[in-house]
């Protein structure tokens, strides 16, 4: 079997999270190969996710590494075998691998925690929101229709039958950023209030007057899948996305939006009756933006 010239984030993953379990062990990665019966330089291959593993060999290694937590161990035969197809995969001839494996980890995801300090999070972006933000010159987007498209398509996540849950905490900032119009935030600012009415999502505004956790922790989305050993944070950067997988690094950015939720103003709430929101609520801040556009 030849070697991948494409690596997904997933398979990326798979091989990350067996070499750990190697090294946890104690075995050279020689040493390993040499007990299970395989060659050196095929598990090489496999750690750096080029080639793919049989299920009954990876389940060798798993004994071999004394891992017995037969929960995370089927959550990597299923990464093993997917296929890494799904909606997304109609949009591969024009989208980067990393929209590819947003749109792979999203739907994977049991819940989504994102942190976003200049933007709407994409999941939640107009269609007139996000197009102004492909064609602002200085962004350098291209294919725009293309990429519109693709941002379309990934909201449906939101409304499938059994949907992840999403909680975004989002700054002031992001509110007053004018991407396209006064028409076009008004529709932007009434979509968030429209998407808190569903009861997976979970949106709050932190404003300008809390503490400073919000300009010390950037934009970050944490993606967690039914196995939470195998979570996701994602930072985004204008050079292209970082993927931190490490559980030291999970655990921290899992405090760190604790914290944000703690500092953010109450979640949107609009089943509450008018006279039962408090002045310095979520729903209360946008509607006084709406009020002065």
């Amino acid at each position: 079997m030849g070697l991948r010239t494409t690596i997904s984030e997933r398979q990326r993953r798979l091989g990350y999270e067996l070499k750990h379990l190697r090294e946890q062990a104690g075995f050279s990665a020689g040493e390993a190969a040499e007990r299970i019966g395989m060659g050196r330089a095929q598990l090489s291959q496999i750690e750096t996710a080029k080639t793919t593993i049989l299920t009954e060999r990876l389940h060798e290694l798993c004994r071999l590494y004394g891992c017995t937590d037969a929960t995370y161990v089927e959550a990597l035969v299923a990464m093993s075998e997917a296929t890494g197809k799904g909606w997304w995969t109609a949009h591969r001839k024009h989208m980067e691998p990393g929209a590819l494996d947003l749109a792979e980890l999203e739907s994977e995801a049991l819940k989504i925690r994102t942190h976003e300090p200049l933007f709407i999070p994409g999941l939640f972006q107009t269609a007139d929101y996000a197009r102004a933000i492909f064609t602002s010159p200085r962004l350098g987007f291209d294919n725009i229709e293309e990429c519109l498209k693709f941002r379309m398509e990934r909201q449906r996540i939101l409304t499938l039958d059994d949907p992840p849950s999403v909680h975004a905490v989002i700054h002031e900032a992001a509110l007053h950023m004018r991407f396209g119009g006064a028409d076009v935030v008004r529709e932007q600012l009434l979509r968030l209030i429209e998407l808190a009415r569903l009861p997976n999502v979970t949106i709050q505004i932190y404003p300008f007057s809390a503490q400073a956790y919000a300009a010390l922790s950037g934009n970050f989305a944490h993606f967690v899948p039914h196995e939470t050993k195998l979570g996701t944070v994602v930072l985004e950067a204008p050079l292209g996305s970082r993927y931190l997988t490490e559980q030291s690094h999970l655990l921290e950015y899992a405090a760190l939006f604790d914290r944000l939720t703690e500092s953010a103003l109450a979640p949107i709430d609009v089943s509450l009756a008018p006279d039962a929101h408090s002045v310095k609520d979520s729903l209360a801040l946008i509607q006084h933006l709406l009020y002065t556009l």
